[in-house]
């Protein structure tokens, strides 16, 4: 579905990420789906899954089951919504499943940081954020047992001193003179995107180009619980892990 682009307002501050209700006005109608003026409910992409929740209007309440769509974000509710053109919502996010990405994905940041740091600059080659469970991808590594204590020992120190998050946004050639090209990621990343969201942990533990959801603070994540990890071949290792609660 095209037309006009829907404004994402959890990517505005660390604050709007925290955000769970929103009232906004519908665009466009094609079936189930229903594009928002404005929208808290994050669509799924980058490896992270979309927000679920509900949306209220004229017609009742309806059950939000997916969100997808980086322009004009699509919103699919049941069936017999009834909704129309202009038509004034108001749109709740599930908070647990939101907060439980946001600690995911910030995990995933603080473990992509250390390793390039740690093991002579590993990249994070593909990731997959989970509610209970997720996973990176790491190139090159071995990811041996004195390597997974050092990444543990990392993130555990990290998030006992509750180091902060910043986010600013970036013009691609800034951000390549900053920590060069592969640091920072650009060459998964369109040559067309020139200005980029960032966010950063601290002053050095990362600084990645990112659209998803994340916690101001470190603190909020919890200890790294179990880990395990699994080959994927030339020299790629698959980190999957948990947290524990903070």
């Amino acid at each position: 579905m095209g037309g006009p682009a829907t404004h994402r307002m959890y990517l505005d501050t660390f604050d709007d990420a925290y955000r769970t209700d929103f009232t906004a006005e519908v665009l466009a109608v094609d079936g189930q789906h229903v594009v928002l003026d404005r929208t808290l409910f994050y669509p799924t992409g980058g490896g992270q899954p979309c927000d679920l929740g509900t949306m209220d209007g004229p017609t009742g309440r309806l059950e939000v089951r997916d969100v997808a769509g980086r322009g004009a974000v699509q919103h699919t509710v049941d069936a017999d919504h009834a909704l129309s053109v202009g038509d004034e919502v108001q749109g709740t996010i599930d908070w647990e499943r939101r907060h439980a990405h946001m600690r995911m994905h910030t995990a995933q940041h603080l473990l992509s940081g250390l390793a390039y740091s740690l093991f002579e600059g590993a990249r994070t080659v593909g990731n997959q954020i989970g509610a209970e469970r997720s996973r990176l991808d790491l190139r090159p590594v071995t990811l041996n047992e004195g390597e997974l204590d050092l990444l543990r020992e990392g993130f555990d120190a990290a998030v006992a001193a509750d180091i902060p998050l910043r986010m600013e946004v970036m013009q691609r050639q800034a951000l390549i003179d900053e920590v060069g090209l592969e640091r920072s990621n650009l060459d998964m990343i369109p040559a067309s995107v020139d200005e980029m969201r960032i966010i950063r942990i601290g002053d050095e533990v990362d600084v990645c180009p990112c659209a998803g959801t994340h916690v101001r603070s470190l603190g909020e994540l919890g200890r790294l619980g179990e880990v395990s990890v699994k080959s994927k071949g030339a020299g790629t290792k698959r980190l999957s892990y948990g947290l524990l609660r903070p």
